[in-house]
């Protein structure tokens, strides 16, 4: 159980950093308004980057979760 636990631990950690390198930097949102960049495209950005943030929020809790529930399991056994 505890080994499960590890690689699912890993494959969170690493889907973190995925998710966040895939972001947008905050400063791109500025570089819109003087470069009019109100097409479009600005909404559906938008809305990838909240999906992201939403996936970021999820995933980071998970991985914070198992993270504890390892370091639990690990006092608990030795």
């Amino acid at each position: 159980m505890i080994t499960a636990l590890i690689i699912l631990d890993a494959v969170l950690a690493i889907g973190v950093v995925v998710v966040i390198t895939m972001q947008s930097g905050k400063a791109s949102g500025l570089g819109a308004l003087g470069g009019g960049g109100g097409g479009p495209q600005f909404g559906q950005k938008k809305s990838k980057d909240e999906m992201l943030a939403r996936m970021t929020k999820y995933l980071a809790g998970s991985w914070m979760a198992i993270t504890l529930l390892l370091t639990i399991l690990n006092r608990r056994a030795g």
